[in-house]
């Protein structure tokens, strides 16, 4: 049972990237082409996806990689994400009356994190200048591009929140949102694009680009302030791992949700999912019941580790997986699943890229919900995320609002090794989709020997708060078997199948060096090699 696509997995031996759009998947395959390496592709295929794909991702959200150095053996995980301003304080929100944070809107503003993510990256794993790397992008925002038809469906859903404020305009090119084929140019995006070319990420959090920013949050009520966006630092972080099966799952830590998918696979590996037949209610109902377990302790203790007590070792220990499997039963789904105890003391885009030296980066980049915010910085075509959105208001949990702190964030990159070599570079875009959608792949490919195309094909569930969706296409009698064991199961349809994950996956046999692609048929991308 497997999405309606007639794609199979791409080959190559020199160099393959992996996207939701294929001019971006082009623009990082010419970098590849040209003598870049697997972090210049992924850099140069993000700049363009901001252009191309502007609801998803750009300049004013966050980012995270992780980068396989071949040579090294090693995997290096980079924490791109952008923190609460300065000024930001609970109280101010209560005593408006508000018991959540915003979903858009200056409250919901982070201090945006992705340039000088880029840039970081780039100093210490690229080979090629920013000011090269950017420049398809800038071409394209210049020159115009056609709308793919995925993009364009999200974008014409975004008409209202763009129009909230006036600057949302500049994303509404001819007056409106575009539909497919329309040919598109976003001329202040260029310029900012181009300011940023020119003077690295210097250029975006200090001087004019970061007052207007500032100026346009601050008029509307909100934090974020031209300090906010100077002393904005990425963080190289130590990667956290767990072994399903033999191979080697690999996440960055929080305050990402990446430890959910490694939680959701340590419980599920006590159970023969194999043995269960791929997409079997038996099979489905364990790795729900896992995932549901997985997202109770992220809710629970995932905050960002500077400012917070995260208990990553025990989260992500076998041990604390044991006790957590207990609760499941194999033939009633749990009424309520509470967060573990421990003992110590979306939308996005998502690029896949591995070049022909072995090198891989997994890079994931976004402002969060579609269009962010729905702030546009007037004059400069930044869309502004609303990460900020995902901070709790209760000041005794460790993800409270606090200045200076990063709240938890779903985007999520992935990577695989078996030994000490490469196995999988991969990713699912689709904010909380991301953790289930990584169990699923990682089960589809080890568990049932799917490759990655056919891992990327198979149809899906997606856990919400107290349900879960199945795709249409799917045998009714799974959904039949789910709802008797007490699932309350619901079905996803048509082009908002595009919620259920964009996935991108390669792999690389270290035998011969041949990439092996998977891209997400639910979007508009593809995988590209050479």
């Amino acid at each position: 049972m497997f999405f309606d696509s007639r794609r199979s997995s791409i080959l190559a031996t020199n160099g393959m990237v992996a996207t939701s759009q294929p001019l971006a998947a082009t623009t990082g395959l010419r970098v590849l082409m040209e003598g870049g390496n697997a972090v210049d592709a992924a850099i140069a295929a993000a700049a363009a996806l901001n252009v191309v794909e502007p609801m998803s991702t750009g300049v004013g959200g966050d980012m995270f990689a992780l980068v396989w150095d071949n040579k090294e053996k090693s995997v290096r995980a980079l924490n791109g994400s952008g923190r609460a301003p300065a000024a930001a304080n609970i109280e101010e929100l209560t005593k408006k009356g508000l018991s959540a944070m915003p979903d858009t809107g200056v409250y919901s503003v982070a201090t945006p994190g992705t340039v000088h993510g880029w840039e970081t990256l780039l100093d210490s794993c690229g080979t090629m200048p920013l000011s090269k790397l950017l420049c398809p992008a800038i071409d394209y925002a210049e020159n115009g591009f056609p709308v793919s038809d995925i993009i364009s469906f999200q974008w014409q859903q975004c008409l209202g929140k763009l129009s909230a404020f006036p600057s949302g305009t500049e994303m509404l090119p001819n007056g409106g949102t575009p539909s497919q084929g329309d040919f598109v140019k976003l001329p202040t995006l260029a310029a900012t694009l181009r300011a940023i070319a020119e003077g690295g990420s210097e250029a975006f959090y200090n001087g004019p680009i970061a007052e207007k920013t500032a100026a346009f949050v601050q008029e509307h009520g909100g934090w974020l302030s031209v300090e906010d966006m100077a002393t904005h630092t990425s963080d190289w972080d130590e990667p956290i791992s767990t072994d399903y099966r033999g191979v080697t799952c690999w996440e960055c830590p929080p305050n990402g949700q990446g430890i959910a998918a490694l939680g959701a696979l340590n419980i599920a590996e006590g159970f023969d999912i194999r043995g269960m037949g791929a997409q079997s209610p038996d099979a489905y109902h364990h790795l729900i019941e896992s995932m549901r377990l997985g997202f109770a302790d992220a809710y629970q203790y995932v905050a960002d580790p500077r400012k917070a007590n995260v208990p990553i070792n025990e989260l992500t220990s076998k041990e604390f997986a044991t006790t957590r499997r207990a609760l499941m039963n194999s033939k009633t789904a749990m009424a309520t699943v509470p967060y573990g105890k421990v003992l110590n003391g979306s939308d996005t885009v998502y690029i896949s890229v591995v070049d022909g030296q072995g090198n891989a980066c997994s890079f994931i980049n976004s402002v969060f919900s579609n269009f962010g915010s729905g702030m546009v910085v007037p004059g400069t075509g930044i869309v502004l995320h609303n990460r900020a959105s995902l901070f709790s208001l209760d000041p005794n949990h460790a993800n409270d609002l606090a200045p200076h702190k990063r709240p938890y964030n779903t985007i999520i990159p992935g990577m695989a090794t078996i030994g000490d070599e490469l196995h999988l570079s991969y990713g699912m875009m689709g904010a909380f989709m991301q953790p289930q959608g990584h169990l699923q792949l990682i089960s589809n490919m080890v568990d049932h020997d799917m490759d990655p195309q056919q891992a990327i094909n198979a149809l899906r569930f997606m856990v919400g708060n107290n349900n879960v969706l199945l795709e249409e296409g799917l045998d009714p009698s799974v959904a039949r078997d789910l709802q008797s064991r007490g699932h309350n199961v619901g079905q996803i349809t048509g082009y908002n199948r595009v919620s259920i994950g964009g996935a991108q996956i390669i792999q690389r046999d270290p035998d011969t060096g041949v990439l092996r692609g998977g891209s997400e048929p639910r979007k508009d991308g593809c995988a590209v090699g050479y």
